[in-house]
């Protein structure tokens, strides 16, 4: 016999909901760390004291928050945390969590920071079948808001823009697919192309020589690089110098094209002899013969003209009108060179294209002439959209070469979750052990 049913009169406008806390994003990011046992391997690795949380519960709040909402420790303590389920999954109270107890977190973590990309590389792996026989390597900045007076905090070359600000460096090594393999922290003024044998040197000692590709752009790249690289048969396809297409004019006009893939153009075809005995030791073996692939993009052809006549234009304009203000008024010559250099150092683009002379007048004044490169801008609009990339793998096709070389963009793509999903940027951690720490996470 079903019940019979009770009524009761409820005040609709007394209703209200309270204590209302997120699970649902909490409780996916905590099956995903199950999947990929992080929860085991923090229990196995950081070792348990007299602390009242676990130094392991900790650093899954810190994962999480960094996933679910990547702000500060003092907000997840504070804010964040008391508006989740994570006091019910975790059996964690909110009372227990508190800015401090997360700082100290993060120095746990970062002692088993080689230990954690070595198990995370396995597990991954072995989760999705993952190929490392291919390593991009790149490398990208994060800057600081605050003191940050440690000696990886330098000012250097700033890919955020904010050359104002101190920062860091992160070289970063990601498998053919996007996922990461390992990463290391240089300083903030630390140039690319001197940190390629310390990342392949740490590579190799952590995963082992194997067989693998190294696939890296032109600002990884020096005769000294090239040396190391070849060492112990290492294989790699990597970009070049762009003054090293200049060498190769006759090769852009030639009409030996092989087409690849719809738009993209290749030429493959042996580095010559002196190119590669350049950076070769006296006495050492010969080495296995290498080659160029030569490219042409239709869309960078596009694309780089279009910047190029950006700049174009606007350095012709500002030079015709300094040149009318020049002839209108009687100004100091050196005052006028300064301006010339700081405007074409801001359109370094076009500079090139134009030939500028700044004179003394008999009155004193200064008069200003100038008229474009017409040689260089042939040889612009001809090497528009154009790269030459090298490699010692001689069998593959120049479509499984160029493909390779584009899969840069996957290390390219990590570093943007890093700063946007993540949130990377910017670091307010004043000790350098939790900058670290931070950039771990």
């Amino acid at each position: 016999v079903p019940p019979t049913p009770q009524w009761v009169n409820i005040n609709v406008a007394g209703v209200r909901v309270e204590n209302c806390r997120q699970f649902g994003g909490p409780w996916l990011a905590l099956e995903l760390i199950r999947r990929l046992q992080l929860d085991e391997f923090l229990q196995r690795e950081l070792a348990e004291g007299h602390e009242h949380v676990s130094w392991s519960l900790s650093s899954l709040i810190l994962v999480i928050a960094r996933l679910l909402e990547p702000k500060s420790e003092l907000y997840a303590a504070e804010q964040w945390y008391p508006k989740t389920a994570l006091s019910d999954l975790l059996g964690v109270s909110v009372d227990s969590v508190y800015d401090n107890r997360l700082y100290r977190a993060l120095d746990k973590l970062l002692l088993v920071k080689d230990q954690l990309q070595v198990f995370l590389k396995d597990r991954l792996g072995s989760l999705f079948q993952l190929e490392y026989d291919i390593l991009l390597y790149d490398v990208t900045s994060t800057f600081f808001e605050g003191a940050a007076n440690f000696h990886l905090a330098q000012r250097g070359y700033s890919r955020d823009q904010r050359s104002d600000c101190k920062q860091v460096c992160i070289g970063l090594v990601v498998s053919r697919c996007g996922m990461p393999l390992g990463y290391e922290v240089f300083a903030g003024n630390t140039a690319d192309v001197t940190t390629v044998q310390k990342m392949v040197g740490l590579m190799e000692e952590r995963y082992g020589k194997s067989n693998r590709i190294w696939v890296m752009d032109r600002g990884m790249i020096s005769e000294e690089n090239m040396a190391f690289l070849r060492q112990e048969g290492r294989r790699y396809v990597v970009g070049t110098p762009k003054p090293l297409l200049k060498q190769y004019e006759q090769k852009l006009l030639s009409q030996d094209w092989h087409t690849v893939r719809d738009g993209i153009e290749v030429q493959v075809f042996p580095v010559p002899h002196d190119e590669e005995d350049e950076d070769a030791p006296n006495g050492s073996a010969p080495r296995v013969q290498e080659r160029f692939i030569l490219c042409r993009s239709r869309d960078r052809i596009k694309k780089d003209e279009a910047i190029v006549r950006k700049f174009e234009e606007r350095i012709e304009t500002h030079l015709t009108s300094m040149a009318a203000r020049c002839e209108k008024q009687r100004r100091d010559v050196q005052k006028v060179e300064r301006e010339v250099g700081r405007m074409l150092g801001q359109n370094t683009r076009a500079a090139r294209l134009f030939q500028v002379r700044v004179t003394k007048r008999e009155d004193g004044g200064a008069k200003l002439e100038w008229k474009k490169n017409t040689e260089c801008r042939d040889w612009v609009t001809l090497s528009a959209g154009c790269y030459l990339l090298r490699t010692n793998i001689q069998d593959w096709t120049d479509e499984d070469l160029w493909k390779t070389y584009m899969q840069l963009t996957e290390a390219e793509a990590a570093f943007r979750i890093q700063k946007s999903d993540l949130k990377i940027r910017p670091i307010w951690h004043q000790k350098e052990e939790r900058v670290l720490a931070h950039i771990l996470v």
